[in-house]
């Protein structure tokens, strides 16, 4: 069975960093002519599957969307994540769900069981009822060949008092940020030999492109091994020739998710304009090899 990071590792090098995020808000369910309802966000969602495959190598449904219709938002979502898959992408469910001992492990067998209705190949999950607490779902997705995204320094700005505030544990030695200590906590599986080959672990965080990430303490030795789903670019004003100076030596690991900015190119624009952003951050990501391949 392929790990989920040599997996994401082969998507990003066929495709680039950019991540497609599927998010019909009812503005958008709006401006693209469809219904604010279940069957709205099924056609919302196949669209930009339809104009994504072939160009970007990951999509991310942001579940709230479709989860706001009920059992018809659920199946929709179905649908557009099969749909998905079967054209080759990769799919992070954006579902941030986070819980203790049998709710988190009844919600990993929901998007990691094979053939599951929900089957995703990654899932956001919410560390802050103690990262423990999701230890069970890591393990589970790492046996199932899925992948994890855990939160540890997200994009809103709201979050940042917490995220940076400092732990008193004695064990771990006082000092430590939130945000690091989550990093710490939950990625050390991708230091197993048996992910050694891939590149990347299966186990990632999500590190918003417009956090200052020495304010939180999430250093390149924080991070490594470990593939960061970046929210914050496009509409929230991180560019793709902004991605080294963000994300340095990690970039090669760097999921780089767009929203608004791609969506707001309506349905007769969607698949010219993820054409367009996705061929940006090739442009970065192979003049970054070609200049490392000379500094080297």
């Amino acid at each position: 069975m392929t790990s989920f990071g040599a997996r994401l590792r082969a998507a990003l090098e066929a495709h680039g960093p950019l991540c497609v995020g599927i998010d019909p808000h009812e503005a958008l369910l709006r401006e693209w002519g469809l219904d604010a309802g279940a069957a709205g966000v099924r056609e919302f969602g196949l669209r930009v599957v339809e104009a994504a495959a072939g160009q970007a190598g990951v999509v991310k449904p942001q579940v709230a969307f479709f989860e706001r219709f009920g059992s018809a938002g659920f199946a929709a979502l179905e649908d557009v994540q099969r749909a998905a898959r079967d054209a080759g992408l990769l799919v992070i469910a954006d579902a941030k769900r986070g819980d203790i001992g049998s709710t988190m492990a009844g919600y990993a067998a929901a998007w990691f069981d094979a053939g599951a209705p929900l089957e995703a190949d990654a899932l956001t999950v919410s560390p802050y009822l103690g990262p423990d607490s999701l230890r069970e779902t890591l393990t589970t997705a790492v046996r199932a060949g899925k992948g994890v995204f855990v939160l540890a320094a997200t994009s809103n700005p709201e979050a940042y008092a917490l995220q940076s505030a400092h732990t008193v544990d004695v064990a771990a030695g006082d000092g430590e940020t939130v945000a690091q200590r989550v990093a710490r906590d939950v990625t050390a599986i991708n230091s197993s030999a048996a992910f050694a080959g891939d590149g990347l672990g299966p186990i990632g965080l999500v590190v918003g492109a417009t956090v200052d990430r020495a304010s939180v303490g999430l250093s390149d030795d924080v991070l490594r091994g470990a593939p960061i789903l970046a929210p914050g670019f496009g509409a929230q004003g991180a560019e793709p020739a902004d991605l080294r100076a963000i994300f340095g030596a990690l970039t090669p690991g760097v999921v780089a998710n767009e929203s608004r900015s791609v969506l707001s190119a309506g349905p007769d624009g969607i698949r010219a304009r993820i054409a367009e952003r996705a061929a940006l951050y090739r442009a970065i990501r192979d003049g970054l090899s070609a200049q490392e391949g000379k500094d080297g």
